[in-house]
């Protein structure tokens, strides 16, 4: 079981799952940017176990065995819907899915039947355990959608117990890629600041039509030239590329993340290795893999 520090002020119950509340959301949220995730995760939160493990498996690609087991209590920062707990449900002996936004209640219906794995609805700012609590904690495309990226990284390694580790991922500004992906992707978060603000039905309507006309085409490119034998290292240079092996419901699903969110910040590998350090982090490992970045650090 997981042991709160304090009362939660109410419980919502999901499919027989409770939800527990924490209504105090602090300063640092932007609750627009919350708002959207709600409607975003309540959109897209079918998602069966094999797409889970397959796209799981590149975010937790540099977490060793011996950083988890069944002795380990997990904190998921920012759960949405749930995915990465679930991943990571029978690799230790409990987990902590925490989300100020309506999403938590999409992860109550996929992780329904999942006993160890614990929701909450509380934000990074009021988290309801004690310090030095949890033996491991991850943090997957979250942070970045907070104002003080680097605050909200110290207030979860808090929650870590010294020599535990924590896995985070962040959007990276393109700092391994050159100035024409570099241009492309200026023009993509010109048009996101204008869907962005765009009532929630156009707004998802708008970024399925992009997954078409825009995401497709770079991806059926990727997967013809996979066909054709050219190597991964070529195929990397074609904007997202990453989504070559992904269903279109994933690709629907990060059209709508990526360009549907208010509030987005990036980072270069050399500031994320400093947030991570001045929030307690040492021995420091970034994946060379997509996504980037994700690194995972041990408390000091």
């Amino acid at each position: 079981m997981i042991q709160e520090s304090k009362a939660p002020v109410g419980t919502i119950s999901v499919k027989n799952k409770p939800v527990k509340r924490y209504d105090d959301l602090g300063q640092n949220i932007d609750l627009t940017t919350v708002e959207s995730f709600g409607e975003e995760w309540n959109a897209f939160h079918q998602f069966d176990d094999a797409e889970i493990k397959k796209i799981g498996d590149t975010y937790f690609d540099i977490v060793t065995p011996a950083m988890l087991g069944q002795d380990k209590i997990a904190a998921d920062f920012g759960c949405g819907t749930g995915r990465w707990s679930k991943y990571m449900h029978d690799k230790v002996g409990a987990v902590a899915a925490i989300d100020p936004s309506d999403a938590v209640l999409a992860a109550g219906h996929l992780l329904q039947d999942i006993p160890n794995v614990h929701l909450y609805k509380a934000s990074i700012d009021n988290l309801p355990f004690e310090n030095n609590y949890f033996d491991f904690g991850f943090s997957l495309g979250v942070l970045h959608h907070i104002p003080d990226t680097a605050k909200a990284m110290e207030a979860c390694v808090e929650k870590i117990k010294p020599g535990g580790h924590f896995l985070v991922y962040l959007y990276y500004k393109l700092d391994n890629r050159g100035k024409l992906y570099r241009f492309l992707f200026s023009l993509s978060d010109l048009v996101r600041r204008v869907v962005s603000k765009m009532p929630a039905w156009l707004k998802k309507f708008t970024c399925n039509v992009m997954a078409v006309f825009f995401y497709m085409p770079f991806i059926l490119l990727s997967r013809l030239l996979k066909v054709f034998g050219v190597s991964k290292k070529i195929r990397s240079k074609i904007p997202l590329h990453v989504y070559e092996n992904n269903s279109f419901y994933i690709i629907r699903n990060d059209a709508l993340d990526r360009f549907g969110t208010p509030l987005e910040q990036r980072f270069s590998k050399a500031e994320i290795q400093q947030m991570m350090e001045k929030a307690g982090l040492g021995d420091i490992v970034f994946s060379n893999q997509s996504p980037f970045w994700h690194a995972v650090g041990k408390k000091r």
